[in-house]
């Protein structure tokens, strides 16, 4: 139909082939909740496990069904969609996952390529980001811009204990920049000083 609304992208595949293809996927997200992918499939893939991670949330029998289709290896993942990612997004109206574009994964042909990640879990790109950015801020003595600012909102929002555990992030982060500073001075006065008593 020229000029209509796509539903959905294909990605070059038949309708049996993408439906285990985007399946596979979800399941890798569930299991290790942050996947590299190319950015089409990544976008295909994020529809399908918001729907799935809104199904955990009614918590009911036909949900665990309907999961049980979604996913590979169903009777590994429902304990952990039904338990810990529910207990998680509870209290969240959506956006569970989020994608982030990154540099093409195979240099041969550059396909557009992204990572797929479950937002306020333990593999949250954003909220490192932003806690690297703080902690440079702060060790800097610079004030936090307005991106930085509404970065910190968006990642401690929804979050349980989730300023708490931004401070923390920021601290480690803080620790090891002056570790790394610390050595990186000690290990150039060394060798500055060796190489004078040559």
């Amino acid at each position: 139909m020229a000029g209509g609304h796509m539903k959905y992208r294909q990605l070059s595949r038949d309708s049996a082939h993408r439906k285990a293809l985007l399946r596979n996927l979800v399941t890798s997200l569930i299991k290790h909740e942050s996947i590299h992918t190319t950015w089409p499939k990544a976008k295909e893939a994020q529809r399908l496990a918001e729907k799935l991670i809104t199904q955990a949330k009614k918590n009911n029998e036909p949900a665990r069904r309907k999961a049980q289709g979604i996913l590979f290896n169903a009777h590994e993942l429902m304990p952990k969609l039904f338990g810990e990612l529910r207990e998680r997004y509870l209290h969240r109206p959506g956006g569970y996952t989020r994608v982030l574009r990154t540099e093409p994964k195979d240099k041969y042909d550059q396909a557009p390529s992204a990572i797929l990640e479950l937002v306020d879990g333990p593999k949250d790109m954003r909220f490192a980001m932003t806690a690297a950015a703080v902690a440079r801020d702060r060790l800097l003595g610079k004030r936090h811009t307005d991106l930085t600012q509404k970065n910190i909102a968006k990642v401690t929002r929804f979050r349980a204990d989730g300023r708490d555990r931004f401070e923390e992030m920021v601290g480690k982060i803080e620790a090891m920049t002056l570790a790394s500073q610390s050595e990186s001075s000690s290990s150039s006065s060394s060798s500055s000083s060796s190489s004078s008593s040559r």
